[in-house]
């Protein structure tokens, strides 16, 4: 079976309804919320990606008893303490930031030193970030470098609660010192800039001891330990980041229509929205409801004749941080230059993303200018290619794959994308959803 794609011509206009995937940070929270309940807990619609199953097998490792059949996993949690550590244990996130980092939140009074590995694009991401205050609570950490994975990871018996400054908004590092913060005695408190809030949610439904203050740039969080927590019954809703790709599919494709059913339209992860409706593109939600704390609605979105260029607001960043490389191509054909700033965050992800963003838009013909932080993309509303594009090498980041993947299907030429399966980490669908659209 070949590992790559070959796309040859535009997609046609289209009028379609689509269903994506599970949420994937919503799936990965829930697994690890469920092995930590007092019960058991069961997930329709869970993301059966490889980032989600390593968290399973993560959890099984730990003494953890899951079963995930086609349409329910039910796992059987033994409560906050309930994890069984043996000896010489290995823990591997493979792709997964998110597990990677929320485990180490959990396992902060492991009684054994464990080992955690990842794939080479894990292995090349900052862990130093979470390792620096989990071991003010009074875990130890050996990395790799001081600073990458492998790393290991010795708990404590005493625990002592902190008080820590977020300043990235990295969500998965919150949600870490969350979790540590829930095994230590006293309050742990949390100065957090504003990043994406599912595990918050998800404590003030199971009524954990966890307070949040909401302030214009920051939140505070005061976490209390836990010593019980409910089983969490969930259907989990589609991922708003798997969504937007169809989304910017649609935008990019005149008087297209698309619908996408149930989808979590949380606050902290809408700036895909805000800002393709800033850039011109007519989108509405619909069915508006509230489950369990998170809001979800249906996505309607309508392909714009003219597209705007756009002087992104920072205070967007944080929402559409996932989004930004499949926004840069609506920016490709935009009247005017867009401008997308304090973006660094971007090069912390699962590839340099802002460098392949670039990268990406000058094989396109698009001019960018870019530093650090920040990217100018210089638009053409009459793009339209008729050369030969080859996407590899670049460290199997499904996000890479997927945004090229809508690139040529929006502007044509002849291209070649290396390493398909890198969609298994997160939107395995990805490709059948792509077949139903062209259908």
């Amino acid at each position: 079976m070949s590992k790559s794609v070959l796309i040859k011509n535009k997609i046609a206009q289209f009028n379609k309804t689509i269903k994506v995937s599970g949420d994937k940070s919503i799936s990965i929270r829930w697994v690890l919320f469920a092995s930590l309940a007092n019960g058991v807990s069961k997930a329709s619609n869970l993301l059966k990606s490889e980032d989600v199953l390593a968290s399973i097998e993560t959890i099984k490792k730990l003494g953890i008893k899951v079963i995930f059949s086609k349409k329910l996993c039910t796992i059987y949690g033994k409560g906050p303490s309930g994890y069984q550590f043996k000896k010489n244990l290995i823990i591997n996130a493979k792709n997964s930031g998110t597990l990677g980092r929320l485990i180490l939140g959990i396992l902060v009074d492991a009684p054994e030193t464990i080992k955690l590995v990842g794939d080479r694009s894990l292995s090349k991401r900052d862990f130093k970030r979470i390792a620096e205050p989990l071991s003010k609570f009074g875990a130890k950490f050996i990395l790799k470098n001081n600073k990458t994975l492998p790393l290991k990871i010795t708990g404590s018996s005493n625990l002592k609660p902190i008080k820590y400054f977020e300043k990235k908004g990295s969500a998965q590092c919150k949600t870490s010192v969350i979790f540590a913060g829930m095994k230590s005695s006293g309050t742990t408190v949390i100065v957090s800039k504003k990043s994406r809030n599912h595990t918050e949610l998800l404590c003030k439904y199971l009524n954990l001891p966890i307070s949040v203050k909401n302030n214009k740039k920051y939140d505070e969080i005061k976490v209390k330990k836990v010593n019980k927590i409910k089983p969490l019954n969930y259907n989990i809703p589609s991922d708003i980041s798997s969504s937007a790709f169809f989304m910017v599919l649609t935008a990019l494709n005149n008087n297209s229509k698309l619908v996408i059913r149930n989808v979590n339209v949380n606050p902290s992860r809408t700036g895909i929205i805000t800002i393709l409706k800033k850039m011109g593109v007519k989108i509405t939600l619909s069915n508006l409801r509230v489950y369990k704390g998170e809001k979800n609605a249906d996505i309607k979105i309508k392909g714009p004749k003219i597209l705007k260029a756009i002087n992104c607001p920072t205070n967007l960043n944080s929402g559409a941080i996932d989004e930004f490389l499949v926004i840069f191509l609506v920016a490709a054909k935009a009247r005017g230059v867009s401008y997308f700033k304090n973006i660094g965050e971007l090069n912390q992800k699962e590839s340099p993303r802002l460098e392949w963003g670039s990268k990406i838009l000058k094989k396109m013909g698009i001019k960018t200018i870019v530093n650090k932080d920040s990217i100018k993309i210089f638009g053409n509303p009459k793009l339209d290619l008729n050369k030969k594009i080859v996407i590899k090498n670049y460290l199997k980041d499904h996000r890479v794959f997927m945004t090229s993947v809508i690139a040529a299907l929006s502007f044509g030429g002849q291209w070649k994308i290396h390493d398909k399966d890198s969609i298994k980490s997160s939107f395995p669908d990805f490709l059948k959803i792509i077949s139903k659209l062209k259908s």
